[in-house]
C-alpha cells in the first residue's frame, strides 16, 4: 500500500498496522524534504517498545491509522539543513519518542520537552506542518535537530536503540530523584526491558542494587549476569519482611496491575517509589505505609532532550546497551506476538537495513 500527503515527496519504505487487527503490513508512504533545521537519517534499527502494541491495536482508543511505529531509533544522517551546526552527514545517531513540542514553555526552556502541553510523538503525533508522524519501522526518518541525540561512538547501534525509550525512562527519575549516589540502595521490580537497564544504570553508579520479581527463574540471571547484589521473591512474605526499611529508592518497571502496599514496605523513611510502567488497571495503594513511612510515590515518563543525550553519553563511558534480539523486518509480526507474552530477553531490535520490502 502507498500512502501520500501534501508537501511530502521523499518517497520511503516501511512496515505499518492498518487497521486494529495487530497486523503489521508493508508500507510506503511520503516523508518531508529536509528543512533548515532538519537531519534526514538513514534508519538502521529501530527497538520494538511495548507501547507499540497498545498503539498498533488501538488499544488506548487514539490510533491514527495507517501507523508506523517504532521510537527507538538509531541511524546515520545523510543530509543536514543549512541551519544544524552540531550535527554532520556521517554522524551516528538516535531519535527517540518526541518529534515536536512547542519551543516555548517553560518546560521547554528547561529541557523537559515531554512534559509540554503540546508534546508531539516521533509515531501518531501530529507534526508542526500539519502532517501525521511515523516512527523507525521504516528506512528513512527526516527529523528536527532538536530532538536527535548523538550516539557514542564505541556503542553498537543495534543494541543502543531501546536506549531512546527504556533507557531514558530509566535514567530520568533516577536523576530527578537524586539516586546517583554510590552506596545507596535501590530496588528495581520487574526484571525486563526497563529492569534489566536499571540494574546495569545502578551497578554504573555504584548502587547497591536489589531485584524483586515474582519469577525465582529470574535470580540467576538478575545476581549472576548481570550483577545485582540482591534479588528478593515478591510473592514470598518472609523474604520481603526481612527487607523491610532497606531501600533508599525503588524503581517500579512492571505494567499489570498490582499492590503496591508490601512493595512501599521495603523502602526507608522517607523513600522513594517511582512509577514507570502503565497497567490497563488501578493499582492499589494502601495509605498506611505511606503515612508511618513519610514515603512519596510518584511516576515518571521518558526524558527531555538534554537528559537524553546525557545518558547516551553515560552509557557511552560505561559501555551500557541494552540486551536484545536482532530481528529482520519479516519477522517483525512473530516478534509482536512474543513480545505481547514477554518472550524476550529484553528488547527486539529490528535490523531495518537488512531487508527491502520487495
Amino acid at each position: 500500500m502507498t500512502e501520500t500527503t501534501p508537501n511530502h515527496t521523499l518517497t520511503v519504505e516501511g512496515w505499518a498496522a492498518l487497521d486494529p487487527s495487530g497486523k503489521i503490513t508493508p508500507f510506503t508512504f511520503k516523508r518531508r524534504e529536509n528543512g533548515i533545521d532538519d537531519v534526514t537519517i538513514k534508519i538502521l534499527y529501530c527497538g520494538m517498545c511495548h507501547t507499540d502494541i497498545h498503539y498498533i491495536k488501538n488499544e488506548w482508543g487514539n490510533t491514527i491509522y495507517p501507523l508506523v511505529p517504532g521510537h527507538e531509533i538509531t541511524g546515520v544522517i545523510t543530509e543536514v539543513g543549512s541551519s544544524v551546526r552540531d550535527l554532520k552527514v556521517g554522524d551516528k545517531v538516535g531519535v527517540g519518542c518526541l518529534a515536536a513540542s512547542c519551543l516555548t514553555c517553560d518546560f521547554c526552556k528547561d529541557s523537559e520537552e515531554n512534559y509540554c502541553e503540546k508534546m508531539q510523538l516521533t509515531y501518531n503525533g501530529t507534526f508542526w506542518d500539519g502532517s501525521i508522524t511515523y516512527g523507525g519501522y521504516s528506512k528513512l526518518l527526516v527529523a528536527n535537530k532538536r530532538f536527535v541525540v548523538r550516539v557514542p561512538e564505541g556503542l553498537p547501534l543495534d543494541a543502543a536503540a531501546p536506549l531512546l525509550c527504556a533507557g531514558i525512562t530509566v535514567f530520568s527519575p533516577m536523576k530527578k530523584h537524586n539516586m546517583h549516589r554510590a552506596g545507596k540502595k535501590l530496588g528495581v521490580v520487574g526484571l525486563g526491558g526497563l529492569g534489566h537497564v536499571a540494574v546495569k544504570f545502578g551497578k554504573a553508579l555504584g548502587l547497591h542494587v536489589t531485584v524483586i520479581s515474582t519469577s525465582r527463574s529470574k535470580e540467576e540471571e538478575a545476581t549472576n549476569r548481570l550483577g545485582a547484589d540482591q534479588f528478593l521473591l515478591s510473592s514470598d512474605p518472609s523474604q520481603m519482611k526481612s527487607c523491610a526499611r532497606t531501600l533508599d529508592y525503588i524503581l517500579d518497571t512492571v505494567s499489570v496491575s498490582h499492590s503496591l502496599g508490601p512493595i512501599l514496605d521495603l523502602l526507608k523513611v522517607r523513600g522513594t517509589l517511582v512509577l514507570l510502567g502503565a497497567p490497563d488497571d488501578p493499582m492499589e495503594l494502601p495509605s498506611l505505609p505511606l503515612l508511618f513511612g513519610n514515603r512519596q510515590v510518584c511516576g515518571s515518563l521518558f526524558g527531555g532532550m538534554s537528559e537524553t543525550q546525557e545518558m547516551m553519553d553515560l552509557c557511552g563511558k560505561h559501555n551500557i546497551t541494552c540486551d536484545i534480539e536482532l530481528i529482520k523486518p519479516d519477522y517483525i509480526n512473530q516478534a509482536l506476538e512474543r513480545l505481547a507474552k514477554n518472550d524476550v530477553r529484553y528488547r527486539f531490535v529490528i535490523d531495518i537495513a537488512s531487508q527491502s520490502m520487495t
